[in-house]
């Protein structure tokens, strides 16, 4: 059975973002089109980001995927963790702020910023 490789950038118990992945399970469609069961969506968003662009240290205000169109994005976490996005490389970023908690930047969240010499094009895709 084929399965999807779900890259999760989610809020651990100590309130630190970490990456892990998890598999979703193609079991619909056919031999020559393996599908998912159909997930809820509640709206895109499309952004670009121009060369040198680099955030601050932030939270995922909803959870959503991120689908990279063009360039590269670089998602940083606490203690130096970095990871690379490709163009048609994704991640599910859910890394919210803990329920009652003031926003750290030494200890929440994660950092996003574009590599290289093209733009940064994403596709955000809220749940």
């Amino acid at each position: 059975m084929e399965q999807f490789n779900k890259v999760i950038l989610f809020t651990d118990t100590d309130g630190r973002a970490r990456f892990r992945e998890v598999q979703v399970v193609l079991d619909q469609g056919s031999p020559q089109s393996a599908l998912s069961a159909l997930m809820p969506s509640g709206g895109y968003q499309l952004r670009t980001s121009p060369v040198g662009f680099c955030s601050s240290f932030h939270c995922t205000t909803a959870p959503q995927w991120c689908f990279i169109l063009g360039g590269q994005m670089e998602i940083g976490l606490q203690g130096g963790i970095s990871r690379i996005f490709n163009p048609g490389e994704h991640f599910y970023s859910a890394d919210l702020l803990p329920r009652g908690e003031t926003f750290d930047p030494a200890i929440h969240g994660h950092w996003s910023r574009q590599l290289g010499t093209d733009p940064l094009v994403t596709l955000f895709l809220r749940d």
